[in-house]
């Protein structure tokens, strides 16, 4: 599929060698959002999470430390630079280490907590964050192989899709799956949002909503 046909207009392109990077309104609005969501996140307070007491109507409150806070809010900048970054990039293997990133840092967001139910959901999270490592390089380096680029742009242009180039996008996208914790391997990431520390947890749903819809181009600008 042509990359005008999904990010409109091709505003310019920037060669790296054999890498050439693109740009499009799509792509821009895309890393224009991310980067504003992130610059408010920056600059948030975290919010005091209430929580009511079974068989009472005693509640609890729990807050985020001064050390805690500083930790959570760099990580969410890293994760919120590292999406922009994945929403610009026209490089399928900077893409793919962007979306590594995003995985290691949004177990680092809730690592400090001090509940066991939300450091047992990150540390399965965690797991299914490293094998899905394997089929999301895997996957990028057999669709290297088969196209001889790792251009996106290039990529695009290639007339016929082989069979490995097929199984190579569907464990690229499986690997994406696993690393931004969407379904099938939704049912852990959920209990990490039970931590207290809003809104950097919104960083951990916003950029595995952003890499969803990069990827999903990327997968229809291979196959299609």
């Amino acid at each position: 599929m042509d990359i005008t046909t999904l990010g409109g207009s091709l505003l310019g392109t920037i060669p790296l060698g054999d890498i050439v990077l693109y740009l499009t309104p799509f792509h821009l609005f895309m890393f224009g959002s991310i980067l504003i969501f992130t610059v408010i996140i920056a600059i948030s307070r975290t919010e005091t999470q209430v929580e009511a007491i079974f068989g009472g109507m005693k509640e609890k409150k729990v807050s985020v430390d001064l050390s805690e806070f500083k930790a959570r809010r760099f990580l969410a900048i890293v994760c919120g630079v590292a999406t922009a970054g994945a929403m610009i990039t026209g490089d399928l293997f900077n893409f793919i280490l962007f979306v590594a990133l995003i995985g290691i840092v949004n177990i680092g967001i809730v690592s400090a907590v001090k509940q066991i139910s939300v450091l047992d959901a990150a540390f399965h999270y965690g797991l299914i964050a490293m094998m899905s490592s394997l089929p999301l390089f895997g996957g990028g380096a057999m669709i290297l192989a088969s196209t001889g680029t790792l251009s996106l742009f290039a990529i695009s242009q290639i007339p016929h899709t082989s069979l490995m180039l097929l199984f190579a996008t569907i464990m690229f996208g499986i690997g994406v799956a696993g690393e931004t914790g969407i379904a099938p391997f939704f049912a852990t990431k959920a209990e990490m949002f039970r931590t207290p520390g809003s809104p950097f947890i919104l960083i951990i749903h916003l950029s595995s909503l952003f890499i969803i819809i990069r990827t999903i181009e990327i997968i229809l600008l291979i196959v299609a």
